[in-house]
């Protein structure tokens, strides 16, 4: 029994890697360096308040060890560890800060989720908050070692440009996390 509830972790946290390296297929480069708007970031919080936090966090790592080994999973295409030591590597660091910060603040699935109250969405809602927040963290401080830009220069060219687009993914993934949860939960348990 055990093993097999090893099996299914093992199965959604693959299908949450696989969904994360999707999204780099719908990139839409914005902002003047060279930041692309993606579903990744959604998508990676999305496994955080879904799955939780270690087992979200789990799926965004091997994510990125799939990027880093050079598969084509980061925006537009790109894989190896160069995208990691670029000016925008501080997101996938950020996307797995914000994974298992959201999946922390959400707590593992439930079957009890099934009846959404109110300060169940509040608890949903502030965990994705948290975990767009976060994924900035790592992103702005990495952006200016990287670049030797201000503060400034990254805000206006690395965040300012997403704030709309990140609170429109921001949305969705609660929306999605409501409906998400049960789901998991009845496989999870």
């Amino acid at each position: 029994m055990a093993d097999s509830k090893k099996t299914v972790q093992s199965v959604f946290t693959a299908l949450f890697a696989a969904l994360i390296a999707a999204g780099a297929f719908i990139s839409i480069p914005a902002g003047p360096l060279g930041v692309s708007i993606v579903l990744q970031n959604m998508i990676c919080i999305l496994s955080g308040c879904v799955l939780g936090g270690i087992q979200g966090a789990a799926a965004v790592g091997l994510f990125i060890m799939a990027g880093a080994i050079g598969l084509p999973v980061f925006a537009g295409g790109k894989g190896g560890f160069a995208v990691l030591f670029s000016p925008v590597g501080g997101f996938y660091y950020g996307y797995f800060l914000g994974a298992l910060v959201a999946g922390i603040i959400a707590g593992k699935p439930s079957l009890s989720d099934k009846k959404i109250t109110i300060t169940y969405a509040l608890k949903i809602a502030l965990a994705a908050l948290a975990g767009f927040v976060i994924l900035y963290i790592p992103a702005i401080p990495w952006a200016m070692s990287k670049t030797g830009k201000s503060f400034a220069a990254i805000f206006a060219g690395y965040v300012a440009p997403f704030l709309i687009g990140d609170f429109i993914k921001m949305c969705a993934t609660i929306a999605l996390s409501l409906f998400l949860r049960p789901v998991a939960a009845r496989y999870l348990k």
